[in-house]
């Protein structure tokens, strides 16, 4: 019989599996804390567990991790890398470094079911939803590669995939993520992201984490233009489950905001987008456009964008523009895509 992946478990679930095989329910707290706080695998390097659980070990589990095929650093240092997730298929991983912080963007699908327009995934065919040891293994692999002194210190589900579209292994990845036993991030150090799920949003509330909303359009015939899931779950509908996830969490919420030339950028469109988000407390990213192939919409200019921001202010939004990293290497938001055919490596973005 194939065993499982150790990386597959959250505590809960190991403690069960281990109960259910005989052993102690301590022993899974004891796992994590070798292999996820030591970075120990090999079962004879656990000093701590009897010899004859140490012997089990190996019986019980594979600790299988996918593999990192490529690395592209960006003029600015963000770091993109890519993943076998086997069968032919790969993610996609961003390591984005800030003041003071280095944020690790995951991915959670190998391609998308929502074919966001403007969207490089979006292009790509839903193929695969990644396993709790696929998504975990993208920040384990990229943190066993890094010197010691740069700490994954954010974790985002902004990566390919919509989040919660895969919501049976996000939220154990969550779990890992967060567990004292395991990597020990704070909930409000994650970050899930969705277009527009509103059904699965309180699983958000419900995992602590905070919640960013791909929102991109001030009306409904914008949106639904660009974001096919507008159709089904309107401005309206989103807004109000916004207003809910704030009653029940207290978080604000961050509504992303891409600006398409000529689409999304009018000033127009920024008094539309102050109306419809000013009762949700919240702050709005805006995201000029990132180029990438098969693109038919283009970025606005400097002084367009610096418009739309100003006049955001002036209404009284509390409005940040994303800061562009990774472009040049298609590692910027919206850029992923990990099938695409001839897909270039580096463009120039003077």
């Amino acid at each position: 019989m194939e065993k499982p992946n150790f990386y597959d478990f959250n505590l809960s679930s190991l403690s069960d599996f281990l109960v259910e095989g005989g052993h102690k329910k301590f022993r899974a707290q004891q796992l994590f804390r070798w292999v996820y706080g030591l970075r120990v695998t090999d079962p004879e390097s656990m000093t701590n567990l009897s010899k004859e659980f140490r012997k089990d070990i190996p019986l019980l589990f594979d600790f299988i991790l996918p593999k990192k095929t490529s690395e592209l650093v960006s003029e600015d240092t963000t770091r993109k890398y890519l993943f076998d997730m086997g069968g032919g298929l790969s993610v996609e991983t961003v390591l984005i470094p800030s003041k003071g912080r280095y944020t690790l963007c995951v991915s959670s699908e190998v391609g998308c079911n929502l074919a966001c327009k403007f969207c490089f995934t979006g292009k790509q065919k839903l193929l695969k939803r990644l396993s709790v040891s696929e998504i975990v293994g993208q920040y384990l692999q990229v943190r066993d590669s890094l010197p010691e002194d740069i700490r994954i210190s954010n974790i985002v589900f902004m990566g390919m995939g919509e989040p919660l579209d895969n919501c049976q292994a996000v939220f154990p990845a969550i779990d890992i993520f967060h567990d004292s036993w395991g990597i020990n991030l704070s909930r409000k150090k994650i970050t899930v992201s969705t277009s527009g799920l509103v059904d699965r949003i309180p699983k958000i509330i419900n995992s602590g984490t905070r919640l960013a909303v791909s929102l991109n359009g001030s009306n409904d015939q914008v949106r639904s233009g660009i974001m096919p899931i507008n159709k089904k779950w309107n401005i309206e509908k989103l807004m109000g489950a916004c207003q809910e996830h704030y009653r029940q969490s207290k978080d604000r919420i961050t509504f992303e905001y891409v600006l398409l030339s000529g689409v999304t950028d009018s000033l127009e469109h920024a008094k539309e987008l102050h109306r419809i988000t000013r009762s949700v407390p919240s702050k709005i990213n805006i995201i000029p456009f990132n180029e990438h192939p098969q693109s038919d919409y283009k970025r606005p200019s400097e002084s367009q964008i610096d418009r739309f921001q100003k006049e955001m202010m002036r209404l009284g939004s509390h409005v940040l523009r994303r800061k562009t990293m990774g472009r040049d290497i298609y590692a910027a938001c919206g850029q992923l895509n990990s099938l695409a055919k001839d897909h270039p490596g580096k463009m120039s973005v003077l």
